[in-house]
């Protein structure tokens, strides 16, 4: 990713959806990210009506990483993962 205006480049962060099956309840790699990259979201599809989605089955929520620009390739998160899920690519 580019940031438009000054070109500078930012850090690519992939996440192994199939390795990271329940972050809800995980969130290493977000108490270990010191520039809060990272954020656990639910899926709107499963959701139903009047019903709290239970965190502990997979695919009710996932990581996802919105604020690539503030990371600072520390690594920090792939070293606390558990599962190996977490890749970072420095351009």
């Amino acid at each position: 990713m580019t940031y438009p205006a000054s070109g500078r480049k930012f850090p690519k962060i992939a996440i192994d959806m199939e390795k990271c099956t329940v972050p809800f309840l995980c969130k290493r790699c977000l108490q270990a990210c010191p520039t809060a990259v990272f954020n656990v979201r639910r899926i709107i599809a499963k959701e139903e009506r009047l019903k709290e989605m239970d965190p502990r089955v997979d695919g009710n929520y996932v990581l996802s990483a919105p604020r690539t620009d503030k990371c600072t390739a520390c690594n920090k998160c792939i070293e606390v993962c558990p599962v190996g899920a977490l890749k970072i690519e420095v351009p």
